[in-house]
């Protein structure tokens, strides 16, 4: 195994260098949940102490996959310099902004709106590259391929692929444009017509997906699935299709250990469509605890909004199973409690049990037989929230065993949850952020109301989605 080595959760296959986005074992119907994770060799590479770089892609590179091809094939730390940051400038001159370390700050405006007895804090993607975190996902497989096809690790013809419905797209195309590459973009046909209107400026190529009347699945998965299977290189979001996205997401993570290592917030609140955020949040905290950086990992609690949640029912039906299998399980042991309060006692137990056979034998039950936690939503998505509108989480696993391990759990809100959020952001503080960006706020106001925020504690939201009309007002 190298320093850096691409290892699929399901089957355990480690992924060639050429190929380290789908696990080729993948097979249609096989019910192995196929992702693929970046493992590094924890013996040969540490965390920065020292952040010099304000360009996460730079302050990070050595914890990256790009980065440790181009070493072993001979380029070196000035060559791998030089091409980040040429790639870097080339980003910000398509979308007037650049990648640097977004701000992460108590939102007093809020805590007092609120009247919590908690502190609040804040980290804000609304002004990262293309409104929201999405870009730092594509900009790690970017920098990949640049380097891969230097080397002619893989060859340099392959169009990328992208199915989502905005802010994913949006980011594609502008990583896209900047590295000189075509891309085809699958987009539902309800796809916010401003977006739609950013994309064909990019060059993007629009399909747009009908979604038939009684069918179940994303169409635009599909068809993006579809275009990889003829040759396209998946650039997406989400880790099932491409598993080194999760690489790029997780500077992210970094930066928030970075600023917060010797005093961690006990609850990180992360909105869930696919799942890539939470994924890349919870493996950047799982490493800093392994690289001795920080002493414990906060609580991950995921958000989704319950008119899509197929998250929280694979939670609920994973959890089920480890609490009927634990020793001494009553009789109801699989029962599913209804209540937030309940649900957040039987999560402080579990992880009490994080490492005990009965959760490892759950989780490699879920792994070998996905479609009895993870399948899709049967009715169709609907939501102010339209960026967590995912019919499955593609990345549900990851961010499953990551709550269990920190006992944490996932949290649905209602539309009025939602725009309490949104209007609370809006009037409490200067950032921009629209419904899917303030789903993470939401799930703390639900917590809130069922007074299970202790005086004591310290969360963290992402606000992550940059509410484009009121931006483009400004």
């Amino acid at each position: 195994m190298g320093i850096a080595t691409m290892i699929c959760g399901g089957c355990g296959a480690e992924a060639p260098i050429d190929d380290p986005f789908r696990c080729r074992n993948a097979r249609e119907g096989d019910d192995i949940d196929h992702v693929l994770s970046r493992v590094l060799d924890d013996e040969n590479v540490a965390f920065p102490g020292e952040q010099s770089d304000a360009n996460p892609f730079i302050q990070y590179r050595e914890l990256t996959l790009a980065w440790q091809l181009g070493r072993e094939h001979g380029l070196s730390n000035e060559e791998l310099l030089g091409l980040t940051r040429e790639l870097s400038e080339r980003v910000a001159d398509v979308d007037n902004r650049r990648f640097t370390r977004t701000p992460l700050a108590r939102i007093a405006g809020i805590e007092e709106a609120w009247e919590l007895d908690s502190e609040l804090w804040a980290k804000d993607e609304t002004n990262n590259v293309s409104g929201s975190h999405k870009a730092r996902h594509l900009m790690g497989v970017m920098l990949y391929l640049q380097i891969a096809e230097r080397l002619s690790v893989i060859p340099a013809d392959r169009p990328l692929a992208i199915s989502s419905c905005g802010n994913a797209a949006l980011a594609a195309a502008v990583i896209a444009k900047a590295g000189a590459k075509p891309i085809e973009v699958f987009v539902p046909t309800w796809a916010d017509p401003e977006i739609v209107d950013r994309l064909e400026t990019l060059g993007a190529r629009l399909h747009r997906c009908v979604r038939p009347p009684e069918s179940r699945g994303d169409p635009c998965t599909a068809a993006f699935r579809g275009a990889v299977g003829q040759g396209a290189i998946p650039f997406s979001c989400q880790g099932s299709d491409n598993g080194l996205a999760i690489e790029g997401g997780m500077t992210l993570g970094y930066e928030m250990v970075a600023a917060m290592a010797r005093n961690p917030p006990d609850r990180i609140f992360v909105q869930i469509g696919g799942g890539a955020l939470a994924s890349a949040c919870i493996q950047a905290w799982r490493e800093a605890k392994a690289w001795g950086i920080v002493s414990r990992i906060p609580r991950i609690h995921a958000v989704q909004t319950e008119n899509t949640a197929p998250l929280d029912r694979a939670y609920q039906r994973v959890v089920a199973r480890i609490s009927a299998d634990l020793p001494g399980a009553s009789a109801n042991g699989a029962h599913i409690p209804a209540d937030l309060r309940s649900i957040a006692e039987r999560a402080r137990t579990l992880r009490g049990h994080a490492d005990s056979r009965a959760v490892a034998r759950t989780l490699r039950h879920a792994a070998t037989h996905r479609s009895e936690y993870m399948w899709p939503w049967e009715a169709a998505p609907e939501s102010i929230a339209h960026g967590i509108l995912d019919d499955e989480t593609y990345d549900w696993l990851a961010v499953v065993r990551g709550m269990i391990a920190t006992g944490g759990y996932p949290i649905t809100v209602s539309e009025e949850l939602l725009e309490e959020a949104r209007r609370t952001v809006r009037s409490a503080t200067d950032i921009l952020a629209d419904a899917t960006g303030c789903a993470g706020l939401a799930g703390v106001a639900r917590l809130r109301r069922a007074g299970l925020l202790e005086a004591d504690e310290r969360s963290v939201v992402l606000l992550t989605g940059v509410d484009r009309q009121v931006e483009d007002r400004r």
